[in-house]
């Protein structure tokens, strides 16, 4: 079978059987079966607006925050390390709690990381005021004058959130602006808005398990030039508990798949219109799992229609 390793494109100046075998900057070979050493840069894809380039997988970091009270912090610090080891640097925050969000803010800034990573918030305000405050509080939190981005989280208050987070670009307060819409429920909503608006992101939830977006709205950004992250890979758990028993389909082989986190994320990968997939995790083990999938080859088409048929089918 054919695999989409060769063919699809990272911003590294190699094709991936290049990237198999050569490191940018003389770092180390890759390793066989797909693992890499913790010194690999991760494939990246192109911000159509800017052309800066982020890292295709990255850190939803909702469950890992709210888990600091619990687990501790050294814990999330992990696995932004494990993220951060193989060139991952995306992290997707949404502030709730501010004693976990100060605590999240440290490890943001701890020096190892800091200026590398590509820091996102969501604002699910309805007061225009509200978002504004908001906004500024996790700034304080966090311990920053600006954010790479912004979002209006599940379109809620957009109307008045939209403008807000205009200006915080135009001020310097944040280099993108986005929104996200996490349910097919919202996508009527989102086809609307991007008639009129050009945002920078949108984030979507898409997996093995959950396709609709593919169909239309996927195609749709990448015509108007709007980079994606990609939410709920993993149904938010509920996809491993739908697959607890199940084992891999043979056919998985075939690409390195070797766990089912990897079998939906290279389902994933494999489509172009994807700039970076969000996964979140408590585990830093998973995380790493999770980053290192980022160098398997990607299936090609006819496996895709395999590995959605197999899902399905259970």
């Amino acid at each position: 079978m054919d695999l989409v390793s060769a063919s699809v494109p990272v911003q590294t100046g190699f094709t991936r059987r290049d990237f198999t075998s050569v490191l940018a900057g003389g770092a180390a070979a890759l390793a066989c079966a797909g693992r890499v050493s913790a010194q690999a840069s991760m494939p990246t894809r192109v911000i159509p607006n800017t052309g800066e380039t982020l890292p295709v997988i990255g850190l939803g970091s909702t469950r890992p925050v709210g888990s600091i009270g619990e687990l501790g912090a050294d814990r999330v610090a992990d696995i932004l390390r494990r993220l951060t080891s193989h060139g991952g640097r995306v992290i997707d925050t949404w502030p709730r709690d501010a004693d976990n969000d100060s605590a999240f803010g440290r490890i943001l800034n701890d020096p190892a990381w800091r200026r590398d990573l590509f820091v996102t918030i969501n604002i699910e305000q309805t007061e225009s005021q509200a978002g504004i405050d908001h906004f500024n509080r996790v700034l304080e939190s966090y311990g920053r004058e600006s954010i790479d981005l912004v979002n209006v989280g599940s379109l809620i208050g957009l109307d008045t959130q939209w403008p807000n987070i205009l200006d915080f670009r135009a001020a310097g307060r944040t280099r993108y602006v986005g929104v996200t819409a996490a349910q097919p429920a919202l996508y009527p909503q989102l086809e609307t808005f991007l008639r009129t608006s050009a945002p920078d992101f949108v984030m979507l939830n898409y997996s093995v398990t959950e396709r609709e977006a593919e169909r239309r709205l996927l195609p749709m950004l990448a015509d108007r030039g709007i980079a994606v992250l990609i939410s709920r890979p993993f149904m938010n758990g509920a996809y491993f508990e739908r697959l607890a028993n199940e084992p891999l389909p043979p056919f998985a082989a075939e690409f390195e798949c070797e766990t089912w986190s990897q079998y939906s994320l290279q389902y994933i990968l494999a489509n172009q219109n994807v700039t970076c997939v969000l996964t979140e995790t408590t585990d830093p083990v998973h995380m790493e799992e999770n980053a290192l999938t980022a160098f398997k080859p990607y299936p090609d088409a006819a496996a895709r229609q395999r590995m959605s048929d197999y899902i399905d089918q259970l």
